[in-house]
């Protein structure tokens, strides 16, 4: 099969200027991980520009090896237990109204590294009162203590990406599955959180199948769900089956209103991260779907 051309609606600008200079700076005075540099997402360059990063805690070398994550896969180090603070601070001083943090997966500590995810919340939390909090969590294979470890730190919003439909998971998110994904969500949900989830298109699947993972994701009562194209981080990952047209990111921005999502993430170039601080709003997206209807029909 011939690889298909990446399209012109792929591209994007190289980062640039001092908003993005001063934010590499303190990643790199902090030892910090981002998933913005690890995962080689496209929108790093507006992002840092604007002043904002998703911090990687827990190391940057993951118990899993998922089909589509340029992120490493080996034997992590030892648990860095100041990691929490040194999160905080940098939060602190890069000044953000909104953080976004996530992690590699940590399979092989008995309690996931949900420990440091609740002291990480509570320390962004207790140095930055005034900044709202998205966390993007790995599975913790299921255990509920873990996952109820991250609700009583009360973030903002708590996010768990499904990644793909129910066909691919084994292929894509080799050690994940599929509906333990969907009961840590609706576990999440349960709990009181706003909750979050992302698939990837791309891969193979079919428009009915990403239709039934959004019916499924709304079932588990989800709040935010963000759809954007897979990008092949490397020759050794899976490889994009199909380029998908911005029109049909579109419809399906629709259809996941009509499903009874309160916001709805759609385009080629989105990552779950991408415009996260709009996604931490009760009603926003909605609302904004809701005045496009408006003055359309005008």
């Amino acid at each position: 099969m011939d690889k298909p051309k990446k399209p012109d609606w792929l591209r994007v600008k190289l980062p640039v200027g001092e908003s993005y200079k001063h934010v590499r700076g303190l990643v790199e005075t902090h030892k910090l991980h981002t998933i913005c540099e690890s995962g080689n997402c496209p929108n790093m360059g507006e992002c840092w520009g604007a002043g904002t990063a998703t911090f990687m805690i827990l190391g940057n070398v993951c118990t899993r090896s998922c089909g589509f994550c340029a992120v490493a896969t080996g034997r992590p180090d030892a648990v860095d237990w100041d990691e929490p603070q040194r999160v905080a601070e940098a939060i602190h001083l890069m000044k953000v109204k909104h953080a976004v943090i996530t992690s590699v997966d940590r399979d092989e500590l008995k309690d996931g590294g949900s420990v440091i995810w609740y002291n990480t919340i509570r320390a962004v939390k207790a140095l930055n009162p005034d900044t709202s909090l998205e966390t993007l969590i790995p599975d913790f294979k299921g255990d509920k203590d873990n996952i109820q470890r991250v609700i009583d730190a009360a973030p903002e919003v708590v996010s768990h990406n499904i990644e793909t439909v129910e066909r691919l998971t084994r292929s894509v998110r080799i050690q994940a599955k599929y509906w333990r994904s969907m009961d840590v969500l609706r576990t999440l949900k349960t709990g009181g959180m706003r909750t979050k989830s992302g698939i990837m298109l791309g891969l193979g699947e079919t428009k009915e199948e990403v239709l039934q993972t959004m019916r499924d994701l709304a079932d588990c009562g989800l709040d935010v769900i963000t759809l954007g194209q897979y990008l092949q981080p490397t020759q050794r990952h899976l490889a994009v089956q199909r380029f998908v047209h911005p029109d049909e990111f579109a419809e399906l921005r629709e259809r996941g209103y009509d499903m009874g999502f309160d916001y709805v993430e759609s385009g080629p170039l989105v990552r779950s991260s991408y415009h996260s601080e709009k996604h931490v709003i009760p009603g926003y997206g909605r609302a904004a779907w809701s005045l496009e209807k408006k003055a359309a029909l005008v």
